[in-house]
């Protein structure tokens, strides 16, 4: 269902997408001067960093100037990059994304028991010990570097299910989840934990899981990672759990939605979701700082597959036609 990186990096070099910045005009204190002498953080005015090594910029053509070319996240994966080397991976796609002058954006996909066992099932760490082990290494690559992290997409409401519905959910996921919000947050990255999306239902208990996945020490939540609601509908969503995780003690967050492949109605069948033929490509990210909507992501490749369903290869791999049916272009035929 999610995809999986499938080339190391290398030389990458950056494209800017222009952000939005917010400000206000009032009288001057010595508070507001004290403020102002302080550093801004640079993620609230620079743009999103583009990585050449990214598969759609890789295909050229059309592929390149209409999706390669939007800044998307970075997927950190056990599988491709273990604790012995995921340090130097993430500090060098950081690194590249300061010198572009850029803020680097990655999305954290290793927590054992991850996806039920479906698409996204072959994580090589099995324990909260080999868990934590990685996320320190990944926050250690991290340090200093002002990032963007969207923290485990679906662990919150695949584990927060019905008892049963999840065979391969591990013993003590919200303490694991808990440690990755702090010491990825520690490491400076504004860390969004994910929360699944609007259609997820039931979600009557999903803030209380938050609130035990170490909410308070992230930014906030991501929705819609590799989904297709409607942004609209996903702001509500947003807002709702917000409201909830108040209630329960938890204020000041903030959310981004993932756009990636959100540009059309959904189907009627809404569990439709494994390359689904109707969907298409959102609006390209943008990060706003409007209230607690810090704005849009492309957190989901597109043109890379969830699996093998509607013409699509393996997880995670390149191919011509779901890129061209997201593109509302006339279908390659293979991939």
């Amino acid at each position: 269902m999610l995809p999986r990186p499938v080339a190391a990096r290398a030389g990458a070099t950056a494209v800017a997408v222009v952000l939005g910045t917010v400000g206000a005009v009032g009288v001057t204190t010595a508070s507001d001067a004290e403020a102002a002498a302080r550093p801004k953080d640079p993620r609230r005015s620079q743009g999103l960093f583009v990585d050449r090594t990214m598969l759609a910029y890789q295909q050229g053509g059309v592929y390149r100037s209409r999706l390669g070319r939007v800044p998307q996240s970075f997927w950190v994966i056990p599988e491709e990059y273990a604790a012995d080397t995921v340090r130097d991976d993430v500090h060098e796609y950081a690194d590249d994304a300061a010198a572009a002058r850029r803020t680097p954006v990655l999305t954290v996909y290793g927590i054992p028991g991850r996806d039920c066992g479906e698409y996204s099932s072959g994580n090589p760490l099995t324990t909260a010990a080999e868990y934590r082990a990685w996320i320190r290494q990944v926050a250690a690559g991290l340090r200093s570097q002002r990032a963007l992290v969207v923290l485990e997409p679906d662990a919150v409401p695949l584990f927060g299910g019905p008892a049963g519905a999840c065979p391969t959910k591990p013993p003590g996921w919200h303490r694991m989840l808990r440690f990755a919000s702090r010491t990825l947050s520690r490491a400076g990255a504004w860390v969004y934990l994910d929360a699944g999306h609007s259609s997820w239902t039931p979600y009557t208990r999903r803030a209380a899981h938050l609130k035990a996945s170490g909410i308070k020490f992230a930014r906030g939540i991501s929705t819609n990672v590799s989904n297709f609601r409607p942004t609209r509908a996903e702001k509500r969503y947003a807002a709702g759990l917000l409201r909830g995780l108040r209630r329960l003690g938890v204020q000041h967050l903030h959310y981004v939605v993932d756009t990636s492949r959100n540009g059309a109605r959904p189907g009627a069948d809404g569990y439709d979701v494994i390359n689904p033929t109707w969907a298409r490509v959102g609006k390209r990210p943008r990060l706003v700082f409007r209230g607690a909507f810090d704005g849009t992501l492309w957190v989901k490749h597109p043109g890379e597959s969830d699996g093998t369903e509607h013409g699509g290869p393996a997880a995670g791999q390149w191919c011509d036609l779901l890129a061209d049916r997201l593109l509302g272009r006339p279908e390659s035929g293979s991939c």
